[in-house]
């Protein structure tokens, strides 16, 4: 899921929604284990939600939190989770404006809210203890720091920088495994 995730970021700063959206469907598929048909539309939902939070500074949070709260009503009732969608959905896109804030503040910004972000996300959506999500978000925006830098950087697809992006989002993914095989 760290391998998909990162090519889904990489086509995401490149602003290759069609690799995107690839990449978004094996993400989907994957980490949800939704139908097919399911995981086209989430995928599509989320490429929607990226699209319209991308455009920097001018994007569109409440048309991007609309688009996530339909596909985590999606997870939801494919797995009958007892969250919030909404809730869940405006978890997902605060991590994402801490992420752009901290993305275009001072180079040695304190990390400290983007983790404290995910942690919220992860613990309400998976339903376990924060303390249990902690080295997934702490990962997680290890791998944001690298992609920015990669982003800084011209996007260079040849960047050792990736293959770093991806060894973090894989310590990501198996922290957040073990948490919820924990719960």
């Amino acid at each position: 899921m760290g391998r998909l995730e990162c090519a889904a970021w990489v086509a995401y700063y490149r602003r290759r929604w069609i690799p995107f959206l690839r990449s978004a469907v094996a993400l989907t598929r994957h980490t949800f284990g939704l139908s097919w048909p399911s995981t086209i539309r989430g995928a599509w939902l989320v490429l929607r939600a990226n699209q319209l939070w991308a455009p920097f500074p001018h994007n569109d949070p409440d048309g991007a939190r609309r688009a996530m709260e339909r596909f985590y009503r999606l997870v939801a009732r494919a797995h009958g989770e007892e969250f919030n969608p909404a809730r869940a959905a405006a978890l997902e896109v605060e991590w994402w404006r801490v992420h752009r804030e901290h993305q275009h503040s001072d180079a040695d910004a304190d990390d400290g809210p983007l983790i404290e972000a995910l942690v919220a996300l992860y613990a309400y959506v998976y339903g376990v203890p924060e303390a249990d999500v902690r080295v997934a978000a702490e990962q997680r925006a290890l791998a944001m720091a690298l992609s920015d830098r990669w982003n800084a950087e011209a996007c260079d697809p040849g960047s050792p920088l990736i293959a770093q992006e991806r060894a973090a989002l894989v310590r990501s993914y198996a922290g957040l495994l073990a948490a919820v095989h924990r719960a």
